[in-house]
């Protein structure tokens, strides 16, 4: 993935339970544009974005030339969360690369958007469960309590969801 747009539910999820450093382990540049960072406002997410933007390698920069082509598709006004993932989606999209462009995300529109449009989707939960793949000094029971915790900030999760997520890191 060249790059990956967090939207705001993603990083409040993470966020909330101290993990915003598990996104680290997507391929490609990390982009949280100004309009998705906005919208991050409840505490301890909004503190700890805050760090994690000011310590990480993150990108802010949204494709300037997109966002009026997303708003066309969002009907929606250009300074939004939702206009500068899609905005990000269709300046990277590739049409024969899915992976090419993904957005972290748990808004049904965006996901299915850039489904449509030909980029890659996750979750604050498929992030953690990545990570739990490839992070040998992440136990998958630790993975497990950090699903748990996010469910339990409000993040919420049907049954069936949390048995998916969790079946898919294994026992």
């Amino acid at each position: 993935m060249t790059r990956a747009y967090v939207g705001p539910t993603s990083l409040t999820a993470l966020g909330s339970v101290g993990e915003l450093d598990l996104l680290d382990y997507l391929d490609g540049r990390l982009v949280v544009p100004e309009a998705v960072e906005r919208e991050v406002t409840t505490e301890p997410a909004r503190t700890a974005l805050s760090e994690f933007l000011d310590e990480g390698d993150v990108s802010r920069a949204v494709p300037e030339g997109a966002y009026e082509r997303a708003t066309g598709v969002l009907g929606v006004e250009a300074d939004t969360h939702e206009a500068a993932m899609l905005a990000g989606v269709l300046a990277h999209a590739e049409a024969d690369d899915r992976t090419a462009v993904g957005v972290v995300s748990e808004d049904t529109r965006v996901r299915t958007l850039t489904e449509g449009l030909g980029g890659s989707v996750t979750s604050a939960f498929g992030v953690v469960v990545r990570a739990a793949a490839e992070d040998k000094y992440l136990s998958r029971s630790q993975a497990k309590r950090i699903v748990r915790r996010m469910d339990d900030q409000g993040l919420g999760m049907t049954g069936q969801v949390r048995e998916q997520v969790v079946g898919d890191m294994g026992e």
